[in-house]
C-alpha cells in the first residue's frame, strides 16, 4: 500500500508513493518577467475562420445534445428512472465533519463515492505537510489499523528535508517568504467498481494543482491528471480507506491559454475555497 494519496504525484521517483507529490516540475519562463506569464504561449490570433466556425458548431451541437434530457428522468407517475453515471442523485450531502473533513457517509454506492472524493481532497491538501493536520487527516480517512501502521512512515516522509527541499518548501513544510504553497485536487468524477454492504472499490478521476505561487518561484503551480482507486471498508458507521492505487490520466488535450501571473494565482488560491462532494 502506498503511504498517502496526494495532489501531484505520478507514482515515480524516490517520493512517488508519498502523498503523490514525488513528481514535480520546474517550468522556466520563455522570456523575462513573471515566471507564470512566460510559462505558456498566448492564444494565436491567426486561426482560420473555418476553425472558429467549426468550434462554434460543435459547441451548439453539444448544448443541444445536453438539453435533450439525457441522464436521469421521471415517468408520468413521478417514479424516478435510473440515473446516468454522471447524473446527480439529488440526495443531500453529509451534514457532519470530523477534524474538518466530511464524515457520516451513507452506506450505499453514493456514500462510497462521496467518501472517496472527499477523502481524496483531504489526502491531497497542504494539510498533509503539517504534522498536526496530517495526523487528523490520517486518523479520519484511514481505517484505524491502517492509519496507526502508516503514521510513522508518513511523518518521516513528509518531514524529510530532502523531499521538502525538492519541492521548494522550508524544513518545517512551509512556503518561503513571499510564496504560497498550493496542493489541491479537484474531483472530476467517480465510478464504483465493486460494492457490498461492508466494502467498496471506487475510482476517483481528478485534476490536481501543485507548486509554489509567488514572484520568485521556480516551481510554479502546474496541473496534472490522475485516477486513484480506493479500497473502502465500512467501519464504525462510516467508510474508511484501507488501500489505494494511483495511475496517470485520463488527460485532456491542453488549451493554449496563457498562464496567469503569480499574483493572480495566489489571489485565486486564497479566495476560492473547496467543496463537499456528493453524488
Amino acid at each position: 500500500m502506498s503511504l498517502g494519496d496526494g495532489a501531484s504525484g505520478g507514482g515515480d521517483g524516490e517520493y512517488g508513493d508519498v502523498g503523490g507529490v514525488g513528481q514535480t516540475r520546474t517550468r522556466l519562463p520563455d522570456r523575462g518577467g513573471d515566471v507564470y506569464g512566460g510559462a505558456r504561449k498566448g492564444r494565436s490570433s491567426s486561426r482560420s475562420l473555418v476553425t472558429v466556425v467549426g468550434v462554434v458548431v460543435l459547441l451548439i451541437a453539444a448544448i443541444a445534445f445536453a438539453n435533450r434530457g439525457g441522464g436521469s428522468s421521471s415517468s408520468a407517475d413521478g417514479t424516478r428512472t435510473e440515473a446516468a453515471p454522471t447524473s446527480a442523485s439529488g440526495a443531500r450531502p453529509v451534514q457532519s465533519k470530523t477534524g474538518g473533513i466530511p464524515a457520516g457517509f451513507a452506506r450505499d454506492q453514493q456514500g462510497a463515492q462521496s467518501a472517496a472524493a472527499n477523502y481524496g481532497v483531504a489526502l491531497g491538501s497542504t494539510g498533509m505537510f503539517d504534522a498536526n493536520q496530517r495526523h487528523t487527516i490520517v486518523n479520519t480517512v484511514y481505517a484505524p489499523e491502517v492509519g496507526a501502521a502508516r503514521q510513522s512512515d508518513l511523518d518521516k516522509a513528509y518531514s524529510s528535508e530532502k523531499f521538502l527541499n525538492s519541492i521548494g518548501l522550508n524544513k518545517d513544510g512551509t512556503a518561503p517568504n513571499g510564496e504560497t504553497f498550493v496542493s489541491r485536487i479537484i474531483p472530476v468524477g467517480t465510478k464504483v467498481r465493486t460494492f457490498s454492504a461492508d466494502s467498496a472499490t471506487v475510482e476517483l478521476w481528478y485534476t490536481s494543482l501543485f507548486g509554489l505561487s509567488g514572484q520568485g518561484s521556480t516551481n510554479p503551480v502546474s496541473e496534472s491528471w490522475y485516477t486513484t482507486t480506493y479500497q473502502l471498508k465500512w467501519i464504525n458507521d462510516d467508510w474508511k480507506v484501507t488501500d489505494f492505487t494511483q495511475k496517470d490520466g485520463p488527460v485532456p488535450v491542453g488549451r493554449d491559454q496563457k498562464a496567469s501571473t503569480a499574483d493572480d494565482m495566489t489571489k485565486a488560491v486564497q479566495e476560492y475555497g473547496g467543496f463537499t462532494y456528493a453524488r
